[in-house]
């Protein structure tokens, strides 16, 4: 089969990149049917089959979906057209960032298909969805829980995070400390169920206080974790996730960079394209 020429979708979601400086938007305008405004964010650009932005041969109304499924063996190769079941496997995306996203875990398998079935309203299609991210530009990111003894450390360098976490703190660090393995997790679950159910004046409180502590001139692409407190802070005031920098790990790319979040991994973009 000959290459295909694809006219994708694009996404304003509000955390996206404005105009031009936005990849997503860069690559949307190599369609000449697609005008760029410079205030608009452009944050993701899709490419595949999924419904809600399939892609289309370029200059028709013809879907790649239709394409594929005339003949999936030859749109696929054989081996994936049996696997999948004559069906794009995955979804290309190109993403641009100015504003972090919110921390979020995909399902595996199980639960996707569990979720699909029962609200498919909502949950387009029964796939898992782990993610392979490559920085097209400077990036930072959180994904995946720190190693526990840092989190420890933080309990004790950050008193504003530690009165969050009051009922689980003492024995986390037990845990992290001398516990196995099955103490360790139990812990761990406790501690980031304890700091998200946090009562949102509580965690306003400490925030105003932590922010007062840290607060100073920092280059955009400083991950300590006072200029990330301050940046995510800024971005969403008031918001309990900003205490997420002292538990998440804070990933730093450069262009070629990659990594790889599982399913059930709780991970954020901070900002920057891939």
């Amino acid at each position: 089969m000959t290459a295909i020429r694809l006219a994708c979708s694009v996404n304003s979601y509000h955390w996206g990149k404005h105009g031009l400086d936005s990849k997503a938007a860069q690559f949307a305008a190599t369609n000449p049917d697609v005008t760029i405004d410079a205030n608009q964010p452009y944050a993701e650009l899709w490419m595949g089959t999924h419904p809600s932005g399939p892609s289309r041969v370029f200059g028709t109304d013809t879907e790649l979906a239709a394409v594929i499924d005339e003949n999936p063996d030859a749109a696929l190769g054989a081996s994936v057209s049996q696997r999948y079941d004559g069906k794009l496997p995955f979804l290309f995306k190109v993403l641009s960032i100015e504003k972090a996203l919110s921390i979020q875990a995909h399902p595996d398998k199980q639960l996707a298909k569990l979720l699909h079935t029962e609200r498919p309203n909502v949950y387009k299609d029964g796939n898992h969805k782990p993610e392979m991210s490559i920085a097209l530009t400077d990036f930072i990111a959180m994904s995946g829980f720190r190693p526990l003894d840092q989190i420890s450390g933080f309990l004790d360098t950050y008193p504003e995070f530690r009165a969050l976490t009051a009922n689980s703190a003492a024995e986390f660090q037990r845990a992290a400390a001398t516990g196995n393995d099955q103490e360790r997790r139990a812990a761990l679950k406790q501690l980031f169920s304890e700091l998200m159910n946090a009562r949102p004046e509580d965690v306003q409180l400490q925030l105003d206080t932590l922010l007062a502590r840290v607060r100073g001139e920092y280059a955009e692409l400083d991950v300590s974790e006072p200029a990330l407190v301050q940046r995510l802070s800024a971005e969403y005031p008031g918001d309990v996730g900003v205490f997420c920098v002292f538990m998440l790990n804070v990933l730093k790319l450069q262009p070629g960079d990659a990594f790889y979040m599982g399913p059930n991994d709780p991970h954020a973009y901070v900002f920057g394209d891939c």
